[in-house]
This record gives structure tokens, C-alpha cells and sequence, in this order.
């Protein structure tokens, strides 16, 4: 990602304007369990922080480039409810959550440590809290060709990975499309919002 550090302050300077996920709307109001607490998996310039963050939750956001975690610092260091850290998938310190957002942002961790990844982020997840995010199918255009490893994933890998949950909701997208930057590529993306019962 360093060597591709306009590409990536282009993406957030658009990503200052957008307005927070209807999805995570969504699940912060499916959360069942008693944690008002959040993480932010790939946090980039914090919209659904400052939404999590307005309906009073304490939010964990990080991410992995600096750039994002300077915006965020600088928009929501004055919040006493927000914690940002610049971190990996594989280094961050998951907190026990009742909302857990990983918003286009796992097709980016490490393939050889996904499996221990996932394992953290599901175990960090209250029973009753939710997971919402988005997971890359083999078909993406970013599956073989991106300038960093990525996980593509089947369907049935997906599924299986929420084998403690119920899947709320499962969309499957494979398409041609254009990226946040205008530029077209082929998607094929699981986005899954689901609670967690054991």
C-alpha cells in the first residue's frame, strides 16, 4: 500500500464526504448483546466511527495506512469515545464488541495468517453482538491482480466461516463496476451481516 500513496489519499479525500454505511445502521440496531462497544476493522476516514460514535458507543477503529489514521486522529481525537490505531488485520488488539464493521477492508489481510484473523475477529464478538463486512470472491479482478496479496473466497467458505452465527443477510455481487476512484473493474464480493448466538 506505501507505494501507492496518492492512489490511497485520492480514495479518502472522496471518503471524507461519505456518509456513513445504511448497513451499519442496520446492525447497530441488530446488536443484542449488552456491549455498547464497537470495532472498526479498516477504519479509512471514519464515517460509521462518527455514526457509531453519535448513537454512544465506544469505538476501536484502525487501519493499516497512515494517511487514514492521521484523518481520523484529526477528526476524532477531541471524542473521548474513540480510540484509533494505526494496525494490521494480524497485530490489532481485538476488544471484546457488541458491533464489529470490516467494510470492504478484509480482501486486504494477510492470506496466510486470514484463518487466525477470522478466528480473533469472531471470538472478540459478544454473543448477540453482530458482524458486518465484506469478503472477495475468486472472480474480483483484485483476486489475482492487485499489488498486494488478497483472499478471495466461495460462497461456501464464507458460510462456513459463520458457522456460530445467523446470517442475517448474504448478497453476492459480480459485476463490472466502477471503483470509489472511477475506474472499472470486475467485483465479486460476499457481504454477509450476521449475529452471533454461541
Amino acid at each position: 500500500m506505501a507505494g501507492n500513496t496518492d492512489i490511497w489519499r485520492r480514495y479518502y479525500d472522496k471518503a471524507l464526504y461519505r456518509p456513513h454505511s445504511k448497513r451499519t445502521e442496520f446492525e447497530a440496531r441488530l446488536n443484542e448483546s449488552d456491549l455498547k462497544v464497537a470495532t472498526d476493522c479498516g477504519c479509512g476516514a471514519g464515517s460509521d466511527i462518527h455514526y457509531l460514535e453519535q448513537q454512544g458507543f465506544q469505538v476501536y477503529g484502525f487501519d493499516i495506512n497512515p494517511e487514514s489514521v492521521a484523518i481520523c486522529r484529526d477528526r476524532f481525537g477531541s471524542e473521548s469515545l474513540v480510540k484509533i490505531s494505526e494496525s494490521s488485520f494480524e497485530s490489532f488488539n481485538y476488544p471484546k464488541s457488541g458491533v464489529v464493521i470490516a467494510n470492504s477492508s478484509l480482501f486486504f489481510a494477510d492470506p496466510s495468517h486470514f484463518e487466525v484473523t477470522w478466528d480473533r475477529i469472531k471470538c472478540s464478538i459478544e454473543v448477540g453482538g453482530v458482524f458486518a463486512g465484506d469478503f472477495m470472491g475468486f472472480n474480483d479482478s483484485w483476486a489475482e491482480k492487485y499489488h498486494s496479496p488478497t483472499t478471495p473466497l466461495s460462497a461456501s467458505e464464507v458460510k462456513t466461516m459463520f458457522s456460530e452465527f445467523e446470517i442475517v443477510r448474504f448478497f453476492e455481487r459480480d459485476e463490472m463496476a466502477k471503483t470509489s476512484l472511477g475506474k472499472m473493474k470486475h467485483w465479486h464480493t460476499y457481504s454477509v451481516v450476521a449475529v452471533k448466538r454461541r
